[in-house]
């Protein structure tokens, strides 16, 4: 029975949200018994302490409460957390959004605002998110700010994975297998050997296979498939009572066909102009002449430019939609779980892990000494569009295109221009297989010999990354039997990042490049040339932090039930990139199939406008420094009933923008973020410990809050202001000690404060009904143009627009919530030619988004848990459970909106298990997502150049299996 005792009590301290070491003391029994179950020891304020006791709010589960309540992932944590969520992001990442505080800022030089650390060390670009919980200790989850303690970049709190370690006391074992639909199999296993009395090994580990959860329907292929494993060896080493050294190593690997989005929404845009529209997500796909791949190779922009459209036409199109575009006879699959595409995504990950611990305890000083090293890498690649392009309308101008490579235009030696172009994009001839360059060996494409064929044409991008990391830590705190105590401590951190590129790819930049390249050429003198590079790519080609922390903190029993706790910390952070951004930016001779940078013409590009000169790459660096700290009142009013009150501040540091090609005018760098939190709480155990019940309320002042938009197909970052309120309810009765009944509340009002003006890039008229927007055909983006007077602002453009061979502006559907009219133009051109009194503004017209509420906040989320446990004569025991959570409204963008709005869900989970006598073994039947919800947790908006259109993300579909398992 007292295992089972632990295991009830375990899995009730995860489901109350609290911080768990299942450890137990002898002195501890006594007060077990008078509660109802063991004193739970925790670590949320890096010593150990009582669970009822620590004056924080934090949330916290054992391996058998993350077994219990079907937890695999850190996707699983936000059904059973108050004020928490977590989804998937556009770039290979993830947000852990908690109390409405999330990774908004997207780049490589932006910080986490949730740290994530494995066994108290911080970790850098992890993997975390995509591997499965395996032989854990606890899973720690602590909410607010937690700088002081636990780094420079906690400002919304803080998720600990904690190991389980090697146990000296004895040989122990266990593995389990499962298999579920979708031909999943996964397999968990792990052994404990104490060497001697002083030395103990653990190895343990897992795999997962399973089929894709996505239907194509191009090929009737399942995509989005799992195949991944990772082993974790530990080693302790206790030599004496008071000195413990602990050495982790852990490895990951997944190589699949994950996809790094679910699905894409829009509410296409027949104008073609912003490619989709501003009232709703509808299934549909965005507008194809409003992408960069469309207007480059557009027969507008060629009669601009003086290429040829008559007789031998060169264009792939028109950007007018009298006779439809690529994606006009699509049929959008109308479930998110099943798509068309002919390109089957890819996706590898893998991470390594070592760390090391020592524990030296010196009378009543304890000194923890620790240090972790980090290497990871990402790898992925997908259909940009999940989508395929109908190729009928690009006849003519492929087959212009063979005549041409075969006779040139008269001129001597004109095919010369061609030819390469043909060979490299159309080998079979124009009715045959259209190649698309292939972005595996760095920028060259096509024209250097590596390329993808289709019968389609094909659009992919690729989000690539490579990382290396460090840090030391010390620690000493005193555990003095006064009044007085004190902890203080440092940390150096370095993380270094080699590789980092996001690259665009398709079959219709391939063809701009070429076209406009070879022409270029042709026109002044130079020998036959494509304009590089022929795809999109941000670089980042080194990016490195720099970083420390000194901190303290002192613990004063100002009676024997008020205690006051107070801490500061002195962070600083540096920070260095170079990075570059290219797509058709110099000429490269079609007879260099090496590096596109060897090009005797790269001379010509320019990195950084920022800079005198022309620079091969773009060099910033910054730094920032701040002083954060906590304030504790907490009173203990009786055994079981502690109150408490508390001030924190936290700090983010900011970040670099990468460059940007074209060059908008965005901030080259983003400051550091602030918080101001304040908190009142109580933990209370009523009736001998049936009943545990604890609320938490909050208010945060928030400064300078990053947040990411798209520009030019490129994150950049801005900050804003906000105010956060919001409370948490948590409770846990245990009717018996055959019952078990958990739930939380908790409501969240997340806004934005004071007067903060941006662009809306869905409307980027700002709802101005005679502002005209622009469709820029240089280059893909938006700009909008307003006048003096109504009306004033089309006729403008059309007078300009009449000059270029273009339309005069038009008004969008009735209902696309876009009040503006809309026209395609050159935005340079009209901000050459616009008169006093008109305004060109890139990317739009600025909005007010004061009270508007923040990404991924929740407005109210609630969860219930029932659990179980039958005895039997025989020992064995059955325990069925039930969970289910609600998770409210919430929005996916800073600009709300109807179609910004991320719809509540639901999301019901149950299992039930048999065990053996003893516990030997098990078996268990487990269904996940019972009502097969497609539950949305976030979105993101892609830029002007892409067709405005959002990519969704979402939980997986329902679940179902069985598991059976052993352990000795």
């Amino acid at each position: 029975m007292r295992g089972k005792a632990t295991l009830l009590a375990g899995i009730c301290a995860g489901v109350l949200a609290f911080p768990v070491n299942a450890q137990e003391t002898d002195a501890d029994e006594g007060v077990a018994a008078a509660t109802g179950g063991p004193v739970i020891v925790v670590t949320a304020q890096r010593q150990n302490q009582s669970l009822q006791e620590v004056p924080i709010a934090v949330s916290a589960f054992t391996a058998e409460a993350l077994e219990a309540q079907q937890i695999e992932n850190a996707s699983d944590l936000q059904l059973t957390l108050p004020n928490v969520s977590f989804t998937k992001s556009n770039f290979t990442g993830a947000s852990f959004t908690i109390r409405g505080i999330g990774d908004l800022c997207v780049g490589v030089s932006c910080d986490s605002a949730t740290a994530i650390h494995t066994n108290g060390a911080p970790l850098f670009g992890t993997r975390l998110f995509e591997t499965e919980y395996f032989d854990l200790e606890r899973v720690e989850v602590l909410r607010g700010p937690q700088g002081t303690l636990f780094g420079r970049n906690a400002t919304s709190g803080v998720v600990n994975v904690v190991t389980a370690k090697p146990d000296l006391s004895g040989v122990a074992a266990a593995a389990e297998l499962e298999y579920g639909n979708y031909n999943s199999i996964k397999a968990k296993g792990m052994i404990n050997l104490p060497i001697g009395d002083v030395l103990g090994v653990r190895l343990a580990g897992f795999y997962l296979n399973r089929d894709g959860y996505t239907r194509n329907l191009y090929d009737d292929s399942r995509i989005d498939d799992r195949d991944m494993y990772a082993i974790r060896g530990s080693l302790r080493f206790e030599p004496g009572p008071d000195t413990t050294i602990d050495l982790m190593g852990y490895y990951f690997r997944e190589n699949d066909n994950r996809l790094r989005i679910q699905k894409q929404a829009c509410q296409r845009d027949p104008t073609g102009v912003l490619g989709c529209l501003n009232a709703r997500l509808d299934f549909d796909k965005t507008n194809a002449d409003s992408t960069l791949a469309s207007v480059l190779s557009s027969q507008e922009l060629f009669a601009i430019q003086g290429i040829p459209i008559g007789i031998l036409p060169l264009g792939l199109g028109s950007i007018y939609p009298d006779d439809g575009d690529g994606y006009s006879n699509f049929d959008e699959p109308d479930d998110v779980r099943t798509v068309r595409t002919a390109f089957t995504p890819e996706y590898f990950a893998d991470e390594l892990q070592v760390q090391a611990r020592l524990e030296q305890r010196f009378g009543n000083l304890n000194l923890s000494v620790g240090g972790i090293y980090q290497e990871t890498s990402v790898d992925s690649r997908q259909d940009y569009n999940l989508g395929v392009l109908d190729r009928s309308g690009y006849l003519a101008a492929l087959s212009t295109l063979a005549f041409l490579a075969q006779n040139g235009t008269g001129a001597p030696g004109s095919s010369a221009y061609f030819a390469p172009i043909a060979e490299a994009l159309i080998p079979n001839g124009p009715t045959g297989e259209l190649c698309t360059s292939n972005n595996r060996q760095e920028s060259q494409g096509a024209y250097e010999g590596h390329a993808i064929c289709s019968d389609v044409p094909l659009a992919f991008d690729r989000s690539n990354g490579d990382q290396k990391s460090w840090s030391a830590e010390a620690i000493l705190s005193s555990d003095f039997d006064g009044a007085f105590n004190f902890l203080v401590g440092g940390i150096y951190a370095n993380s270094r990042v080699s590789e980092n590129s996001y690259y665009v790819n398709s079959f219709g930049l391939d063809y701009a490049t070429g076209i406009l390249g070879t022409f270029s050429a042709s026109a002044n003198g130079a020998p036959p040339a494509y304009l590089a590079t022929s795809m999109y790519r941000n670089n980042t080609r080194d990016f490195e932090l720099n970083s420390y922390g000194i901190f303290g903190e002192v613990y004063f029993d100002i009676s024997d039930r008020l205690k006051f706790t107070g801490g500061l910390r002195y962070n600083n952070d540096e920070k260095s990139i170079v990075a570059r951004n290219t797509l058709a930016s110099f000429l490269n001779p079609f007879s260099n199939d090496g590096d596109p940078f060897d090009s005797p013409f790269v001379g010509s590009y320019d990195a950084d406008p920022g800079t005198d000169g022309n620079q091969i790459v773009q060099e910033r660096s910054v730094s920032f420094d701040e002083i954060t700290g906590r304030a504790v009142l907490d009173f203990q009013a009786t055994p079981d009933n502690l109150f408490y009150a508390s001030y924190s501040r936290g700090y983010k540091s900011g970040g670099i923008n990468p460059p940007l090609s074209p060059a908008f005018e965005v901030p080259e760098s983003f400051g550091s973020e602030s918080i101001d939190a304040f908190e009142i709480g109580t933990k209370n155990t009523f009736a001998n410990g049936a009943l545990q019940l604890n609320a938490t309320a909050f208010y945060y002042k928030y400064k300078d809050l990053q947040l990411s938009r798209i520009v030019a197909r490129t994150s950049v970052n801005d900050s804003i202001d906000a105010n956060i309120w919001g409370f948490e309810i948590e409770g846990v009765i245990r009717p018996s000690p055959r019952w078990l009944i958990n739930a939380n509340f908790s409501y969240l009002n997340a806004e934005v404060a004071g007067d903060q003006f941006f662009s809306n890039p869905r409307d980027p008229g700002g709802g101005d009904p005679d502002a005209v927007i622009i469709k820029d055909i240089s280059n893909g983006s938006l700009c909008a143009v307003t006048g003096p007077a109504p009306g004033a602002a089309a006729a403008f453009v059309t007078a300009v627009n009449t000059g270029l061979g273009l339309r005069a502006p038009e008004a969008f559907p009735s209902d696309s919530g876009i009040a503006s009219t809309g026209a395609f133009g050159i935005c340079s051109v009209l901000q050459a030619n616009a008169p006093a009194g008109f305004s060109v503004l890139s990317p739009g017209v600025q909005v007010n988004i004061k009270g508007n509420k923040l990404p991924q906040a929740p407005e109210m989320k609630a969860s219930v848990g029932v659990q179980y446990t039958a005895e039997f004569a025989n020992g064995m025991t059955l325990i069925p459970r039930f969970d289910i959570a609600l998770t409210g409204e919430q929005y996916g963008n800073v600009f709300n909106g109807n179609v910004n709005r991320i719809e509540p869900f639901v999301q019901a989970n149950a299992q039930i298990q048999l065990n053996g006598p003893d516990e030997r073994w098990y078996v268990r039947g487990f269904v996940q997502n019972i009502f097969d919800s497609s539950s949305m947790t976030g979105l993101y908006v892609t830029d002007a150049t892409s067709g405005n259109f959002t990519n969704i993300f979402t939980l997986d579909p329902r679940r179902y299996g069985v598991a059976v398992g052993a352990r000795f």
